[in-house]
């Protein structure tokens, strides 16, 4: 089916809606999504059952019940994001540049010639697929992880499902950032390097030399505002702060992009 067919305001009602119609379907009609889900979910389980072995052999208490060495799952999961993020950013770049590097994103542009409406299109539906995603992994790895702590490891409901929750949102936000920088980059290679960068090697060479204002720094950064949010960590602003940072960045990353879509031909 065309795109342009896909994104006919006639039948979709407007062309928001017939640009969310058609990157839904765009999105799920390549292998390469449904590689990237089972790698992530492959990723995950493999990960929280490694690090919940880490957690039980890294135990030298005898007795459990005193809470002593005792681990959430919720820990374990938040813990195994740091590999299977990745999955989550490669799902939010093919959004875009798997249209650039087929060239598909001109007849995109012909049906919905709003380069705006495209790209929020893009984002509202790269940030639906991967916060169920984080759901999705979310589960997986609590059962990956519940089974191999056994007794040293604690599962409360509220907690358990607030960590599930910030599971789901975390890599919705990295996904859209994902996004915005392959809008303004095109290629996923120079993408990854870049996100790669700002998520990680940046902030992590800031806190290397352990300098309190160079610390500060690092920590608007996304990849380490988003480790706040995730852990509950309160120093050195509430989780809240974590989130909203991370927000803004995926924010700002969108509108790059869509500075970048409307500047230059597709």
């Amino acid at each position: 089916m065309s795109a342009a067919l896909l994104t006919r305001p006639g039948r979709q009602g407007s062309p928001l809606a017939g640009a969310v119609a058609a990157e839904w379907t765009k999105l799920w009609s390549v292998r390469s999504t449904w590689w990237t889900l089972l790698a992530g979910v492959l990723v995950t389980a493999a990960t929280s059952a490694q690090l919940a072995i880490y957690a039980v052999n890294g135990n030298t208490n005898d007795d459990p019940a005193d809470d002593a060495g005792v681990v959430t799952v919720g820990s374990v999961l938040i813990g195994s994001l740091e590999l299977t993020q990745y999955a989550v950013l490669a799902l939010g770049l093919l959004t875009v540049t798997a249209e650039y590097a087929t060239g598909t994103l001109r007849g995109t542009l012909a049906a919905t010639p709003s380069r705006g409406t495209v790209l929020l299109a893009k984002a509202l539906v790269a940030g639906a697929v991967t916060f169920g995603f984080g759901l999705l992994l979310g589960l997986v790895g609590v059962a990956a992880a519940g089974p191999v702590l056994g007794e040293w490891g604690r599962a409360p409901v509220a907690g358990t499902a607030g960590d599930l929750l910030a599971v789901a949102a975390y890599p919705a936000l990295v996904g859209v950032l994902a996004l915005g920088v392959g809008a303004v980059l095109r290629g996923a290679v120079l993408s990854v390097v870049v996100l790669l960068a700002v998520l990680y090697i940046v902030p992590l060479s800031l806190q290397e030399p352990d300098i309190a204002v160079l610390n500060r720094i690092a920590d608007a950064f996304p990849g380490i505002a988003g480790g706040h949010f995730l852990t509950g960590d309160g120093d050195p602003y509430p989780p809240v702060v974590g989130l909203l940072l991370l927000a803004g960045w995926a924010g700002a990353a969108l509108a790059a992009g869509r500075w970048a879509l409307r500047r230059r031909d597709a």
